[in-house]
């Protein structure tokens, strides 16, 4: 993933999570009160939000460092925030509780991406 498909995939999934947000406290309101699905929905884009501000980190870091640790974290943000949020928002949305059980995968590709950053600030720096 190059820095500059880096910062675009980071900069759309930063509108995109207000977005949903703003979907979820307005239209979606009623449905995921009633299902008690409000903090689901909630952890989900608050999830979301924080790992695409860690994505923009990592492309900015890119115009210092050149680490490949760095093209880790990237994915690794990524794929996390597909996995964790996407399925928080497909249980909510349709209330296929067995999606629960993917959830973690996402969590643990965050875990990596925050150990690859970490990895790659050390080896830099």
């Amino acid at each position: 993933m190059t820095q500059k498909t880096i910062l675009l995939i980071a900069s759309a999934l930063g509108g995109l999570t207000v977005a949903i947000g703003a979907f979820g406290a307005h239209a979606l309101a009623k449905v995921l009160e009633s299902t008690g699905r409000v903090q689901t929905f909630e952890t989900a884009v608050k999830y979301q939000m924080y790992h695409t501000l860690a994505l923009l980190a990592v492309g900015l870091l890119l115009f210092k460092v050149e680490q490949p640790a760095l093209q880790v974290a990237a994915w690794c943000f990524f794929g996390g925030i597909l996995i964790f949020s996407g399925s928080l928002y497909i249980l909510v949305l349709t209330g296929v509780t067995w999606l629960g059980a993917i959830t973690p995968i996402g969590g643990t590709f965050f875990i990596v991406g925050w150990g690859a950053l970490f990895y790659a600030i050390m080896k830099a720096l």
